[in-house]
């Protein structure tokens, strides 16, 4: 009156097979029994384990490449500064890596956002899964959508083959990082928030949901409240996207961490440009100290690139005030920011990023590409300034 399920029965010397065997009943009584094969042959469930664990290696592979491509880096201990402010953010940033809840950073460019978003996702239960960024001012409108949610098969003329997943396919089990979301068009805003509603994106060209499971980090240097007073940017998607914030101060907000900050990039910058700099001078460090730094960290860590190469060419183990020749002006003078108080911050601050970008190119002699590297941006980012700057 028992059933087996999956017993192994030899139905010959060296034929084995798989069946199952199940009693009949009729009334309650037991009055006969049936067995049938599941496998016809045991060779054939040994060759189908051997395929499925090989095929589950082979994903692990993937699945281990994937995350090691698409790594975090940073951590809180690599954050450096005991300014007040920027340990409060620190603090904040700390508590908010244990939930899940969609993040916006906001900060002047160079301030370190994309780095906050990486040592968020170290701290976070999500640290073994991807962290996946994507660029939302670098890509064309047309690209944006495929690379956010992947393409199906035939969708569109030279599409891969089978598909291909986008970014937040990738991102499940992880983070996504929208970087630049102040610049993403309208029409993808409007996509992005139902992505945030519903946790469920369709490829480009498919029909078929796709449930996802990724943490949403988006940062912008833009005054995001200001662009939807204007209508450039969506009410309901900021309201959604600033379930919590993180507001990273400038780097002439925290002065008293650039003696630390410069310590610690001149020890990066060793290792990465296989130098042997031991330090800047006390000078030298008053002309950092009295520069305004429009260009935040990231401008600090190229000038610093720079003079150390300066020094070391030069045979010197110190960096001196000569090796920031950028930092002076044509009678010798060290650059400040000057600025109408006039204008509103947004006004000023558009004031800094075109002459940011006027410097950039004179140092390239009109070299966009460069100009772009300079300055962190993607290349399709400094031409849509140059439009709206009336600089091309």
């Amino acid at each position: 009156g028992r059933t087996d399920r999956a017993d192994i029965f030899t139905i010959s010397p060296g034929r084995d097979i798989l069946v199952d065997r199940l009693p009949i009943k009729k009334n309650g009584q037991i009055i006969g029994a049936i067995a049938h094969s599941v496998v016809m042959d045991m060779s054939e469930v040994k060759h189908l384990i051997q395929k499925l664990q090989d095929t589950q290696q082979e994903l692990s592979i993937y699945k281990d490449a994937v995350c090691s491509f698409y790594r975090a880096k940073w951590r809180f201990e690599n954050l450096i500064g005991q300014n007040y402010e920027f340990t409060n953010i620190v603090t904040m940033a700390k508590q908010f890596s244990r939930t899940s809840s969609t993040l916006l950073i906001t900060g002047e460019s160079g301030t370190g956002k994309e780095l906050f978003a990486q040592a968020i996702h170290n701290a976070s239960p999500r640290c073994n899964g991807p962290f996946i960024r994507i660029n939302c001012a670098a890509l064309p409108e047309n690209l944006l959508e495929s690379e956010l949610f992947g393409y199906a098969d035939g969708a569109f003329t030279g599409a891969k083959k089978g598909g291909k997943p986008g970014k937040f396919e990738l991102a499940n089990g992880g983070t996504i990082f929208l970087d630049e979301i102040g610049d993403m068009p309208m029409s993808m805003q409007t996509k992005l928030l139902t992505v945030l509603q519903e946790k469920v994106i369709e490829r480009v060209g498919g029909t078929t949901p796709i449930q996802i499971n990724a943490r949403i980090i988006a940062a912008t240097n833009r005054d995001l409240e200001e662009m939807v007073r204007n209508h450039e940017f969506r009410d309901d998607l900021y309201y959604r996207l600033n379930v919590v914030q993180l507001k990273l101060p400038p780097l002439r907000k925290r002065m008293d961490d650039l003696p630390m900050l410069t310590e610690d990039l001149i020890k990066r910058l060793n290792v990465k440009l296989e130098t042997s700099i031991e330090g800047i001078s006390d000078k030298a460090m008053q002309v950092l100290l009295n520069y305004n730094w429009p260009g935040n960290i990231r401008e600090l860590e190229n000038l610093l690139e720079r003079a150390i190469n300066l020094a070391h060419m030069n045979n010197r183990t110190l960096i001196e005030p000569v090796d920031f020749p950028s930092l002076y002006n044509s009678a010798g003078q060290l650059n400040t920011l000057e600025s109408d108080e006039s204008k509103t911050l947004p006004e000023r601050i558009d004031d800094l990023e075109k002459q940011l970008i006027i410097q950039a190119l004179d140092k390239t002699n009109g070299n966009k590409t460069q100009a772009a590297k300079l300055l962190g941006i993607h290349t399709s980012a400094l031409y849509r300034k140059l439009n709206k700057y009336n600089l091309d």
